[in-house]
């Protein structure tokens, strides 16, 4: 069974960026050797990810990236046979602002928020410094494997 990664755009705009975040996403699942697992990706606006961090993390903000990482509940009985990692949001307007912000392309930004994404689903955090550099070096090689660079 593949890995199901489906990736939605409740924005208003098209993305033609996301077939090759889809990609880097698929290529993160083999380099951390995930099979029969099932996440999304979901592009939404500011207003839609301000009231999410409100609401779920308390942050009255807008973020660029939030994630929802269901096997870190207790509560949720899962199937067995398939891991259902959860779900990635991320902000489109905050995505292109960062892009042009760091001088790269839309497609690096989004490739990384939603290979950060990633990671957080798979428990990694970085609270600490060490935890930073052990979930940063692997975002990086996933990016670099795939040639996804700061342009």
């Amino acid at each position: 069974m593949e890995n199901e990664i489906a990736i939605y755009n409740e924005t208003n705009e098209k993305i033609a960026e996301l077939k090759d975040v889809k990609k880097v996403l698929e290529s993160a699942c083999q380099m951390e050797q995930i099979a029969h697992a099932s996440f999304n990706v979901i592009l939404v606006d500011q207003e839609k990810i301000h009231t999410l961090n409100r609401t779920y993390r308390g942050i009255d903000r807008v973020t660029d990236v939030i994630t929802f990482a269901l096997e870190d509940e207790d509560t949720v009985k899962l199937p067995a046979d398939l891991r259902i990692l959860g779900d990635i949001y991320i902000c489109l307007e905050k995505a292109k602002s960062q892009a042009l912000e760091y001088g790269h392309s839309l497609k690096r930004e989004l490739s990384f928020l939603a290979v950060h994404g990633f990671y957080h689903l798979l428990g990694y955090d970085h609270q600490n410094e060490e935890e930073e550099k052990v979930m940063f070096a692997r975002q990086e090689a996933v990016l670099a494997a795939n040639n996804i660079t700061r342009e």
